[in-house]
């Protein structure tokens, strides 16, 4: 279907010269195929655009490499030595896997993904990517997770893992049994700090991260902050990833921001985990078409050397055609026949095919290679891709999955799932890797195939380390020092949210972006800190920074704002400050996690606030928060507009009632609901101390491998200073981060009780706490419960240390020390599920019930949304009087007349059910 036919609507100025030009074409397709037809085209399209006529280019081009032979450059490595290299390299990681799953049935492993992207990884390690000690950044190489057994098994031929390593694989956990360090199932920074620069085994992940990386690069340039000039992005995708929407959903802002520091390899071995990515189609034609569509470089290797000579020879373009039209089903059923099946199938049915192979034998047809195990087809493809400007390239490489592991694994549907060989197998690899001088058949007979590696004075040694060397040390590697300290901020900075709102009524969410610009101006760290905003300046009131700061654009503002007269206009600049990502919640996670991590991969500690909607943050983009804890993501993510009733008129979609139950499932994040601004102010500074202690450039990297996450409001209320303490504001920060503090005592009265509240709760609290008083005579005492999070996991703490030490007194947690201190029952009150609170309910050493927002959001104003979910003040004031009835101290016609009081139905279905 033609979907571009435009030319109708552009005035034809000689129709008869127009009708001349499509008879000329009719005739072309009648006389001489529609193979030459398209070849005329082609060329005329190319001359449109040597001539710069302002024709659009076509996003695909026919099934071959995009690099004639002719335009190879010369290969400067030693061809023999580097298949010797490789050699070994598969083999142990074979070895590997398979030692693994026998010592322990089960364990997983890898064997297919690494065999099929041996050469592309070879090729770059031996040749392109660069290391770190040079005491530079050195590039950042995204690799496939399923592939680390191949870069485990180059790292043991490097000297950086012994055997007992290597025996390690999937075996985390030390114990004093156990010799060796573990080596974790896939690249995860978290557990092998040193070694892995990113975590990207979760599909999809790993793409969209490597792209704001590279602009995040290109950011500290830009802002000459750091010289990135020479760290190349380098990032590995299985074709199969593409089809998670982080792979391919950013993919315009590489090409926008035009980033040639970007090269994406893309291992298209045509199979998912259960079967083909495209058996009916072309994956790399898709691909290809994407990629050229969205503005990228693209490189096809798609057929190793042995074709060339047949494709020069194809003078009718039957080869062409037959690889233009045979789909990806059907080339993977190629990779597993015959010599003979191939030449039946794929050549024989045209007469001018098989007599273009009669040569040939069926041996030499079977073992025509695929593009990307041809070392010298990738090299020239990855020399092309550094040499690009203005666009990220994507290197589309043709392979085989499980190639060289011989005919029961590769190619076959099930090869993802093979984590065993037996002795006819590793044979057959034995072979297919000419290794028979290397390892006997004795070597084999016990089924646990031995590792190999080169003496440190052999031929194969030397040049192993002297190309990586070369390349400036190994790689991957987490092990920079800091090469651009960083200071404390200024103490002064702090004072306008300590001295409280001096009456005014203002929402935390205002309180942090003035706060936000205050540590921008701060003269020791305001050029660190990075403000990164998914479209919702606005919304946060933050867009009083746009003109202050300058938000961060590649190419500056090549045009007048509309709003360019006011004060908050909208102000783009080169050297811009704010990262507004437009909507996007996963791309600006991923240029969060690009600061967040920049301490470890540039050695440049940067102070990332990225604000987002609270809603669509840990429940739209959780899989790359879990991936920024495990890359050892250090910054602040805030969850703005918080809270299930504090967001009025909004509705199901929009309000949060669960972003800090989710937060607790991930181990790095501590995550506080703070009401007053001067607590968010406590909690970012001891965030900052933690996280980022003062550094000068050579020190070794220090601080914890923690992030934050803070609720914010859109409820004005006047916020109080922050109160004087005997120990001042080292104490207050205790109090406040330790997740529990007593902030208002108990009036006089006949009863007492305790409100424990959380965030915007705060408002139901106090006024629950007058009437209360005034008309009910029980005196509540309020404490701000900052951090239902960090109280149970202190408390999991304090429990596990009884359990291992039944010899010792036992020692009590936080909570229940702190509430053992009053007397009477204790309602907590917050903007989100009870369960948030309810993690504590067993270290409540007194009656405890929780007051929450558990069911689907509504649109509504405040005091209607809280009285729907049973959060407003009378219904603090009914479940603390309904608490003294159940312990005897009121009679139950007190509790009774307070619901009707207040208009209380008392048998409506739950707000969880409506």
């Amino acid at each position: 279907m033609l979907n571009d036919a435009f030319s109708h609507q552009l005035p034809d100025v000689d129709p008869g010269e127009t009708q001349e030009w499509l008879d000329s074409l009719d005739a072309v397709v009648e006389h001489r195929g529609k193979a030459r037809a398209r070849y005329l085209l082609a060329r005329l399209g190319e001359a449109a655009h040597d001539r710069q006529l302002g024709v659009a280019a076509s996003v695909w081009t026919p099934y071959v490499n995009t690099i004639p032979t002719d335009g190879q450059p010369w290969f400067p490595g030693d061809f023999e030595m580097e298949r010797r290299i490789r050699a070994f390299i598969r083999w142990n990681a074979v070895a590997m896997v398979v030692r693994a799953n026998k010592a322990a049935p089960g364990i997983g492993g890898h064997l297919s993904t690494y065999a099929s992207s041996a050469a592309l990884y070879e090729v770059g390690f031996n040749h392109f990517f660069r290391g770190q000690a040079d005491g530079t950044p050195g590039d950042h190489v995204y690799i496939q997770g399923h592939a680390s057994p191949g870069i485990y098994a180059r790292a043991y031929l490097e000297g950086r893992f012994d055997e007992v390593d290597l025996d390690r694989f999937r075996l985390d956990i030390d114990t004093p049994a156990r010799v060796g360090r573990g080596l974790s199932s896939y690249p995860h920074p978290h557990l092998m700090g040193d070694f892995w620069q990113f975590p990207t085994v979760s599909m999809g992940l790993g793409p969209i991260n490597s792209i704001y990386q590279a602009r995040f690069d290109r950011y500290l340039n830009n802002r000459h902050i750091d010289d990135t000039s020479r760290s190349r992005v380098w990032a590995f995708v299985g074709d199969g990833e593409t089809d998670e929407p982080e792979t391919l959903g950013s993919i315009d802002l590489a090409a926008r921001e035009g980033l040639d520091n970007l090269t994406w390899v893309v291992n298209c071995n045509l199979q998912r985990l259960d079967g083909p990515v495209r058996g009916n189609g072309k994956i790399i034609q898709e691909l290809e078409g994407i990629f050229r569509g969205n503005g990228w470089n693209v490189i096809k290797v798609v057929w190793g050397a042995d074709w060339d000579e047949l494709l020069a020879q194809d003078v009718d373009g039957v080869l062409l055609n037959k690889m233009n039209t045979t789909v990806d089903g059907e080339f993977q059923r190629y990779a597993v026949e015959s010599g003979a099946y191939i030449r039946e199938h794929f050549f024989g049915p045209d007469p001018r095919l098989r007599k273009l192979v009669e040569h040939l034998s069926d041996e030499q047809l079977q073992s025509l290679p695929r593009g990307g195990h041809d070392y010298a087809k990738v090299y020239a493809a990855y020399r092309a891709a550094t040499e690009m400007t203005g666009a990220p390239t994507a290197i589309l490489a043709q392979t085989v999955k499980g190639w060289a592991l011989g005919s029961k694994v590769e190619g076959r549907n099930s090869t993802h799932q093979i984590k065993k060989m037996d002795t006819e197998q590793l044979l057959e690899l034995r072979e297919r890797l000419h290794l028979e001088d290397d390892v006997s058949e004795a070597d084999l007979a016990g089924g646990d195939p031995p590792y190999l590696r080169f003496a440190d004075d052999s031929p194969e040694h030397r040049y192993l380390m002297e190309r990586r060397r070369g390349l400036d040390g190994p790689l991957p590697a987490r092990t920079l020092p800091v090469r651009r300290g960083l200071g404390s901020v200024e103490e002064g900075t702090w004072n306008e949210l300590l001295a409280g709102s001096h009456g005014q009524e203002v929402s935390t969410t205002m309180a942090f972006t003035r706060l936000l610009r205050s540590l921008a101006r701060d003269p020791v760290v305001g050029d660190r800190v990075v403000p990164i905003i998914p479209d919702e300046a606005r919304t946060f009131g933050m867009d009083a920074l746009f003109r202050e700061l300058g938000i961060y654009a590649a190419k500056g503002q090549r045009y007048e704002p509309v709003d360019h007269h006011l004060l908050l206009s909208y102000v783009e600049k080169s050297d811009g400050q704010i990262l507004e990502e437009g909507i996007t919640e996963a791309g600006s996670m991923a240029s969060w996690t690009a600061a967040a991590t920049a301490y470890a991969t540039t050695g440049v500690p940067m102070l990332p606030f990225f604000t987002f909607y609270s809603m669509f943050g840990f429940q739209r983009v959780g899989d790359l928060i879990w991936a920024a804890g495990d890359a050892r993501a250090r910054g602040f993510l805030l969850g703005a507009t918080a809270g299930r009733t504090t967001l009025q008129g909004e509705g199901l979609q929009h309000t949060d009632g669960h972003s800090q139950l989710l937060a607790s499932t991930v181990p790095a994040c501590r995550a506080y609901d703070p009401a007053f601004a001067w607590e968010m102010a406590l909690i970012i500074r001891d965030g900052l101390a933690r996280m980022y202690p003062p550094s000068a450039a050579g020190e070794k990297v220090g601080g914890e491998d923690v992030f934050y996450y803070l609720t914010l409001y859109n409820e004005n209320y006047e916020m109080p200073p922050m109160p004087e303490t005997d120990g001042g504001i080292d104490e207050l920060t205790g109090w406040v981060t330790r997740g529990l503090y007593h902030s208002h005592g108990a009036p006089q009265a006949a009863h007492q009780a305790s409100v424990l509240y959380s965030g915007s709760g705060w408002t139901a609290a106090k006024e629950a706490q007058r009437l209360l008083h005034e008309d009910y005579d029980v005196g509540v005492d309020l404490w701000s419960a900052t951090s239902y999070n960090e109280l149970r996991r202190e408390a999991l703490a304090v429990e596990r240390w009884n359990r291992l030490h039944p010899d010792a007194p036992e020692a009590l947690p936080l909570i229940t020390r702190l509430l053992s201190a009053g007397t009477g029952p204790v309602v907590a009150v917050s903007d989100f599920l009870s369960a948030w609170a309810d993690q504590v309910v067993r270290w409540v050493p007194r009656p405890f019930s929780v007051l929450g927002t558990d069911g689907y959001g509504r649109s509504d104003d405040r005091a209607h949304l809280r009285r729907f979910f049973e959060t407003d003040a009378a219904h603090v004031v009914v479940a603390v009087l309904s608490a003294l009835v159940r312990s005897g101290e009121l009679d139950p016609s007190v509790a009774t007349g307070a619901i009707d009081r207040f208009g209380i139905d008392p048998d409506i279905d739950p707000p969880w059910t409506r």
